[in-house]
């Protein structure tokens, strides 16, 4: 396979992320059997992994998104905006927060404090990658599919200043483009939404 100029390696091939997709979906169908879950996710990164992951649910779920502003590092708190919210109400329902990356942690739990705050009946995450050596607060993830190294990635939703969101795998990002392109800024090294 050619890869693309700016990717210097395959992290995560197509058939790995579909095996691992299907494997949470199954997870996540036989601990809902019965209910209806909620999937909430964060536009725009999750969306490949949210479509592949709804397919592959064998329980009825219904969908919605949020859109948030990027938290800039030095922000005090790790400050986030809400930019687009939720249209169907999480109160009484068994929320899934479905996640492409957890990296700091500081925007989820900034999302999940908003969410607990409707009285969902539950309210777990499923990310499809975890960065848990970057992470600034301690959160509960359900399910996980890949731990990722520290390296910046793109691919499957996660991007590089809106390029490459598109590959069907994951990729790593050379240090010839990122060094070219000029320091990252601090959500776009985070492989998470722009």
């Amino acid at each position: 396979m050619s890869l693309p100029p700016g990717i210097s390696e395959v992290l995560f091939s197509e058939a790995q992320l579909q095996r691992r997709v299907a494997e949470l979906a199954a997870a996540i169908s036989a601990d809902y059997a019965g209910l209806t879950p909620l999937l909430v996710g964060v536009l725009r990164g999750v969306v490949p992994f949210m479509a592949d992951l709804l397919r592959r649910l064998t329980v009825p779920a219904m969908v919605d998104f949020m859109a948030i502003s990027s938290y800039r590092a030095g922000s005090p708190g790790g400050q986030v905006r809400l930019l687009k919210d939720l249209e169907i109400s999480v109160e009484g329902r068994h929320v899934l927060f479905v996640e492409d990356m957890v990296d700091t942690g500081l925007s989820l739990h900034y999302l999940l404090r908003l969410l607990r705050e409707r009285r969902p009946a539950s309210l777990y995450v499923c990310t499809l990658f975890d960065k848990p050596r970057l992470r600034l607060v301690n959160l509960p993830l359900r399910y996980v599919g890949f731990q990722l190294p520290d390296r910046y990635v793109v691919g499957y939703g996660l991007d590089f200043r809106q390029r490459y969101r598109n590959l069907p795998y994951v990729g790593v990002l050379s240090a010839d483009l990122l060094l070219a392109d000029g320091p990252p800024l601090p959500s776009a090294a985070q492989g998470g939404p722009p």
